[in-house]
């Protein structure tokens, strides 16, 4: 029986540079294809057998709660016995999931760091997987994880080609050895998400609401060598603003969104 541990996702920033969008939703709720993007992101972990959620809310939670108690309803055709008050679905395939999910409110104002920390209680596994509510790729999850167990250190981040500015990462062999933050990266790699952790990284992190993730916790764990990098030479984008939520859109419209699970 393989590892199955739980994928974390977090899904509680304000998304302040798509505020068309996410003035009366939260952004992991912004549509690719008629579908959120974090319906994207969880399709693709599923396929991979991987269906034990744990969504770190904050801005607009209950949106995303919302959307999960209606799921049924929404996705499917239905029979509504209204004398009996039952329910028959005619489920569609497409949209019949076989999902876990945990919904823990990690506060309003909370940066990254402070979310994942405030689901520790959740993690009952040696290991969790991380990313973030916002960016889609066509990652092997299987070969994340099984390269994650392999080298045996504390973390593993997916390493991507650059886009646009996000963290870079200075890598020697497959070690990471500096991680910074919101650079302009010229060359080499970038934090593309989907990370794997073990349950030690939790030292790394603090329960207060100005804790980056992407700051001290991984900055220390890199600079006690115990980050390593999965390099995904895939498709990978993330959906920071109205122009990447168009480049998304049009390539789902178009068929040639490479994270699409058939």
């Amino acid at each position: 029986m393989k590892m199955k541990p739980k994928v974390v996702i977090l899904c509680g920033g304000k998304g302040s540079r798509m505020e068309k969008e996410t003035e009366y939703i939260p952004k992991p709720l912004v549509e690719i294809g008629g579908k959120p993007i974090l319906w994207h992101i969880m399709k693709t972990y599923a396929h991979y057998g991987f269906d034990d959620f744990i969504l770190c809310l904050g801005y607009k939670g209950c949106k995303i709660k919302k959307y999960f108690l209606n799921y049924e309803t929404t996705n499917n055709n239905f029979m509504l016995d209204l004398k009996m008050g039952d329910i028959s679905y005619c489920k569609n395939k497409l949209w019949n999931e076989d999902w876990k999910i945990t919904f823990v409110d990690t506060g309003e104002n909370a940066q990254t760091g402070a979310r994942v920390k405030r689901i520790e209680e959740y993690v009952d596994d040696e290991t969790f997987m991380l990313t973030y509510g916002d960016g889609v790729a066509d990652v092997d999850i299987e070969k994340l994880l099984e390269f994650h167990i392999q080298h045996g250190k504390v973390g593993t981040v997916t390493g991507v080609h650059p886009i646009s500015k996000f963290g870079e990462l200075s890598i020697d062999g497959d070690i990471v050895t500096s991680f910074n933050e919101k650079q302009q990266v010229k060359e080499g790699r970038i934090n593309g998400g989907f990370f794997v952790f073990n349950k030690e990284f939790f030292k790394y992190l603090r329960n207060a609401d100005d804790c980056y993730l992407e700051k001290y916790p991984l900055e220390k764990l890199a600079q006690d060598r115990e980050l390593n990098v999965y390099l995904h030479n895939g498709f990978w984008q993330c959906m920071d603003t109205q122009r990447e939520l168009g480049i998304l859109n049009k390539l789902w419209n178009t068929d040639k969104a490479q994270w699409r699970i058939k």
